[in-house]
């Protein structure tokens, strides 16, 4: 069950008690975890991720001037402010919201410059996705918001459209160059199942995860902001191997595009830290790959190895582990059961996936937060988690689109 009807209930109070009203409805969209495929996606690259059952919960209604009012019960914090003008520019837009305002604000922006009928929204919203974690908070908002602004708007758009409408969002108001994997993730989650997802084709194929496997999401509780310019130079460094590599492989337009092969011949023309970039990119294609065809066969220990090897290239050639991680990686390692773990999200902090035997699952889970706190002293949270289906809208008391 990837509803939490009990948090559903209580945002639903929370909303007639600031409102005065029952909201129309509630949208749900999860967060997501990465298996492999890191700093792929914007390299038009191959991801595997699944949505999970932690969620953004946005209790919304309509209202029928230009307006957004809303209220983050996590944060305490409340605004009433215009919505964005699509006829001007984001950037000057987006400083007049608070930071956690400009996802929503930013959905907003994009949906009605692409000739959608947005109206004011009145909206309370809470969250079971940790901030800075490293499970798509950020993109996991965007998508409540624009699932709401659909469902209230009344208008038609794919998921793979409301997906690629939540990615400029946050190009544009929040300053991040995400790839689309984790807004499609949270669109796209399917029960029991992760996704192979091109970044190139937007193709997909649903991979079920092996019934004797679990899923262990390990959150060091270290935080990391994306805004902070790391994501984006490393960014900034893949486009820069690209235009280089293009310069004698005019077939290059990605990173995905490049072979080992290549990479290796090239190599003497590229800087050091850009050609760190891009050896990562290029192994985690390759490993991303061969991941999803070891889940297909059923093989968990080729599976898991892959998930270390994608560890290793994150922490030496894409460098954005930090000590924390890493602890956590290795005290998985060190525990029966364990098939493969590695950091998951954009790193800088956040949390690691482990692959590991179900019946084992939680002594693993608790041998795990034991060996962490007592390498780092900061207590963990460890949790056992399945894929869970994507976002949803659900229309008055228990009513699902």
């Amino acid at each position: 069950m990837t509803r939490d009807q009990s948090r559903e209930a209580q945002l639903s109070a929370a909303f007639e008690e600031r409102f005065h009203a029952p909201p129309a409805g509630i949208a749900r969209a999860p967060g997501r975890v990465n298996l492999i495929g890191e700093h792929t996606d914007f390299n038009e690259g191959w991801v595997f991720p699944a949505a999970i059952e932690r969620s953004v919960y946005l209790a919304a209604s309509p209202l029928p001037d230009p307006v957004l009012e809303l209220a983050a019960l996590d944060l305490n914090e409340e605004i009433t402010l215009p919505m964005p003008d699509p006829s001007k520019p984001a950037e000057e837009q987006a400083r007049a919201y608070p930071a956690w305002a400009r996802y929503g604000a930013g959905v907003a922006w994009v949906l009605a410059r692409s000739g959608r009928a947005v109206q004011g929204l009145r909206g309370v919203f809470s969250s079971t996705v940790p901030i800075g974690s490293g499970l798509s908070s950020s993109a996991a908002l965007e998508v409540a918001f624009a699932t709401a602004f659909k469902a209230l708007g009344g208008w038609e758009a794919s998921r793979m459209e409301l997906a690629q409408a939540c990615q400029q969002a946050e190009h544009a108001f929040a300053g991040v160059k995400c790839g689309l994997m984790d807004q499609f993730a949270s669109l796209h989650g399917k029960e029991g199942f992760a996704l192979l997802f091109d970044c190139r084709t937007l193709e997909f194929e649903t991979i079920p995860i092996p019934a004797q496997a679990a899923l262990v999401i390990a959150d060091t509780r270290v935080r990391h902001k994306l805004e902070d310019g790391g994501y984006n130079e490393r960014r900034e460094q893949c486009e820069q191997a690209v235009k280089i590599l293009a310069r004698t492989h005019p077939q290059v337009r990605a990173l995905r595009d490049v072979t080992t092969a290549m990479l290796r011949i090239e190599s003497a023309s590229l800087p050091d830290l850009v050609r760190m970039r891009a050896e990562h990119v290029v192994g985690e294609c390759e490993r991303t790959l061969l991941m999803a065809d070891a889940l297909r066969r059923g093989d968990l220990p080729s599976a898991g190895e892959l998930m270390y090897a994608g560890h290793a290239s994150l922490r030496d050639l894409y460098q954005v582990s930090v000590p924390e991680l890493d602890t956590m990686v290795a005290a998985a390692k060190s525990i029966p059961g364990c098939y493969g773990a590695r950091l998951t999200g954009a790193g800088f902090g956040g949390c690691t996936i482990q692959l590991v035997e179900r019946e084992k699952a939680e002594a693993f889970a608790e041998a795990l937060a034991t060996k962490y706190f007592d390498a780092t002293g900061i207590p963990p949270e460890v949790l056992l988690s399945r894929p869970a289906e994507g976002a949803e809208w659900i229309n008055g008391p228990g009513k699902k689109e």
